[in-house]
């Protein structure tokens, strides 16, 4: 099997059985370097919340990981980088970012006139790229929802319009998601609203030009990095021992595990064994 192949595997790895990875499209790789190799700017955006009393929210686990080491490889092949988050996850993302070594530090994005933040920054910035890992996006019915259905509207700040924003000045979009709720997911409404439960409820409404889908959202910080390794012959991915180390920063500065609620070194309810394991892949289809 060929990189594109192996790398595809890797990310397909389904723990989670939510019903998206096993009926969605092969990931668009061959798609994904072709863009990449034009890489001159990125904008990364992140953060999904995580309800742990009424009016008490922190970001998840997922997201901030795959995004910091997003950050250290596009960094690492001279490519700036932005990193977008909100209050609830912007001490978890600076602290992933900060143990990657990575120079950017992330803007917190306001609570009111976001639309307007937002366009005034791409227009400063002018990225070629806006990609999004593990961010919520808007239904169809206008709200942002979990995976039970739920509304989670007042969490966190309203960002759908930066998929929009970014198409109409030229920039390419790319998405990242595990389970079809995330922003850009709207790419593959077809097998989200036929396969996923509540998939017609929780579908993203916004369509990224790349939709990218794996077991855990993270994981595509690793398969992006390799796609980048690849492009520039160096090796971009973290050791295990960086992963880890990432993580425990993260949990220390309020994070928490997005399916248990809990300060813990897991991921989406997975230990750091298993995710170990899918980077182990990522590793081997590169080399």
């Amino acid at each position: 099997m060929d990189f594109y192949t192996n790398l595809d595997k890797a990310m397909r790895f389904d723990p989670g059985h939510r019903g998206l990875l096993e009926n969605a499209p092969v990931n668009p790789i061959d798609k994904l370097e072709s863009t990449l190799k034009q890489a001159s700017g990125v904008v990364l955006l992140t953060g999904f919340p995580v309800r742990l009393g009424l009016h008490n929210f922190a970001g998840e686990t997922d997201g901030p990981l795959g995004t910091a080491n997003l950050a250290y490889a596009f960094e690492s092949v001279g490519v700036p980088v932005s990193v977008w988050t909100d209050e609830e996850a912007y001490w978890i993302v600076n602290a992933a970012l900060t143990e990657r070594g990575c120079k950017c530090r992330p803007l917190m994005l306001p609570k009111y006139e976001v639309e307007e933040f937002m366009a005034e920054q791409l227009d400063a910035l002018k990225p070629s790229h806006v990609i999004t890992i593990e961010r919520p996006g808007k239904a169809m019915d206008g709200h942002y929802h979990n995976m039970r259905g739920g509304v989670i509207d007042p969490m966190f700040v309203d960002a759908s319009s930066v998929i929009e924003s970014a198409k109409s000045r030229g920039i390419v979009t790319i998405s990242i998601g595990d389970g079809g709720n995330e922003m850009g997911m709207g790419a593959l409404r077809e097998t989200i609203e036929k396969y996923v439960p509540h998939g017609e409820n929780i579908c993203a409404q916004e369509i990224a030009d790349i939709a990218l889908v794996s077991g855990v959202s993270n994981w595509w910080g690793w398969g992006v990095s390799a796609v980048l390794s690849r492009i520039h012959a160096k090796n971009l991915l973290p050791e295990d021992a960086t992963e880890v180390a990432m993580l425990r920063k993260m949990l220390a500065a309020g994070s928490v595990d997005g399916c248990t609620k809990k300060s813990e070194e897991t991921v989406d309810n997975l230990t750091m064994d298993v995710h170990l394991g899918v980077l182990a892949n990522v590793r081997s289809a590169l080399n």
